[in-house]
């Protein structure tokens, strides 16, 4: 059975904390790899250069709009379907655990369930943009 009390607020520390990864998750490539670098190391995937770029705006744009609960439900799909990218492209072959050489594909599994449970929940408590339902 749910806690209809405190659900609301359960669902915003997760829409919060997942907007803080992603926050983090895009520094690292803004301030570390550097955006140069990044797409460098997208092509070197095989995938468009030009697509890091998109990558880095839906992780910087998404993350705050989760932090802020903006639409949050609606901003947390195309954010497990990067996840799930990352998994098929990145880090699937690298084995299960992200400790693993390349890093596995368990964190960002876990991030793609995080995601789709919280575009299930909503926006929870202090949304800025709450989704109508």
């Amino acid at each position: 059975m749910t806690n209809i009390k405190t659900a609301p607020y359960g669902t915003t520390l997760l829409r919060v904390s997942l907007g803080v990864l992603f926050l983090a998750h895009v520094g690292l490539k803004i301030f570390v790899f550097t955006i140069p670098g990044f797409v460098g190391y997208f092509a070197s995937l095989g995938l468009p250069a030009f697509a890091a770029y998109g990558v880095i705006a839906l992780e910087l744009l998404g993350g705050l709009a989760l932090i802020l609960g903006v639409y949050a439900p609606w901003v947390a799909v195309p954010l497990a379907l990067e996840m799930l990218g990352t998994i098929l492209i990145v880090h699937g072959h690298n084995g299960w655990l992200f400790t693993d050489k390349g890093g596995g594909w368990e964190y960002p599994a876990f991030w793609t369930i995080s995601l789709v449970a919280l575009t299930l929940l909503g926006d929870g408590a202090f949304a800025l943009r709450p989704t109508q339902r």
